[in-house]
């Protein structure tokens, strides 16, 4: 008998990742619409998240100040914790340089969060139509609609500001092999462990650090919807992962670290300027500056100790979310460590600063 095998592409650096289907295996494609005809509330943590979700949900018309002005030309940043702010170069940058650049590498760095925020959006809808439970099939659907709240917010703020910029290599091959994968578990692993917790950092660090008064009310209720995103990602897979056999949590557990793998290392968030992003080299287009007078003085900057430090108050997002996340869900088995190590990328557990930040009050103490 022939057997016809169905290939999905994980697009990571160095070298390609296939996941391999066999038509047996075509029920578990998150694209497959999983019926579920027991509509009884499960009475756990997912349906109570399902019941906190209804009760947050906002109106960003009515509830966010719009008509605050914003000066794109000033830093909605705090730009004394910010790298670029401190190299020796940007101060001899004109002060027309200097402001549009802070608008612009500003937007980029938006322009991701809104992207992100599509790409949640998506996998949202897919885990409510995959997910087999009925509960959480409530809970994904509040979720789609907080992702889409989030794109229109972060769309009008951006537009505001500067302009959208291009989606981030990286952040795009993450979430495309999310929603690629073959089965709605691993949707939700790199969408709600991964990319919702380096999001939910995120949002806690540019909350901190904003002087925009509404872009802190903005990145506050943003924050506040993710913290749940996160707690479903543990609240429905921690019990499923468990019942799984060890081969199926294997196959789990290295999707989690080739996802991980592609954070690690690609440009993140926190530091954005890559030659390799489209739209950081557009950033420093629109500024008038030679790129390879900015990289180097990037170099220059790190050659004297000047690096992006997280100051007290903000969290590592893979460090202090992601990998525990990871941890508490049995995803960090011991051959799963092992692929961490030899890729030179550190094991944490801790789950405290997640557990805090997930608890309904997301902002790390």
């Amino acid at each position: 008998m022939m057997m016809t095998v169905i290939t999905t592409e994980f697009a990571k650096p160095k070298q390609d990742w296939r996941v391999t289907m066999t038509p047996d295996d075509i029920y578990r494609n998150p694209m497959s619409i999983a019926w579920s005809f027991d509509y009884l509330m499960s009475g756990d943590k997912v349906e109570d998240l399902y019941r906190r979700a209804k009760q947050q949900q906002w109106d960003s018309d009515t509830y966010l100040p719009w008509d605050t002005e914003v000066d794109p030309s000033k830093p909605m940043i705090n730009d004394q914790t910010g790298m670029y702010h401190r190299m020796p170069f940007f101060s001899k940058l004109s002060k027309s340089q200097q402001e549009t650049f802070t608008a612009h590498s500003t937007a980029q760095l938006l322009s991701q969060f809104l992207h992100g925020e599509q790409g949640a959006l998506m996998t949202a809808a897919c885990v409510t139509h995959s997910v087999p439970d009925a509960t959480a099939k409530l809970y994904a659907a509040t979720q789609t609609m907080d992702e889409a709240r989030h794109v229109e917010v972060y769309a009008r703020y951006c537009d505001k500001i500067a302009i959208i910029y291009p989606m981030s290599p990286w952040l795009k091959a993450l979430i495309d092999a999310t929603l690629k994968s073959d089965r709605y578990e691993k949707v939700m692993i790199g969408m709600n462990m991964i990319v919702e917790g380096l999001a939910l950092g995120a949002f806690n660090n540019m909350y901190r650090n904003t002087q925009c008064e509404l872009l802190k009310k903005l990145t506050f209720n943003v924050m506040r919807d993710e913290s749940r995103h996160v707690s479903f990602g543990h609240a429905f897979l921690g019990p499923v992962i468990a019942e799984r056999p060890e081969d199926e949590v294997e196959d789990l557990a290295d999707f989690a670290f080739q996802a991980v793998n592609i954070l690690a290392h690609s440009t993140t968030a926190e530091t954005n300027a890559s030659r390799a992003d489209p739209g950081f080299m557009q950033v420093l287009e629109n500024s008038n500056i030679d790129a390879k007078d900015f990289f180097a003085g990037l170099d220059e900057a790190a050659s004297m100790g000047i690096a992006h430090d997280l100051p007290p108050g903000q969290i590592h997002s893979m460090k202090d979310l992601m990998m525990p996340a990871l941890a508490r869900v049995g995803l960090l088995t011991p051959t799963a460590r092992k692929k961490y190590e030899d890729a030179g990328i550190p094991v944490f557990d801790d789950p405290r600063v997640l557990q805090a930040m997930e608890g309904g009050h997301p902002i790390a103490a």
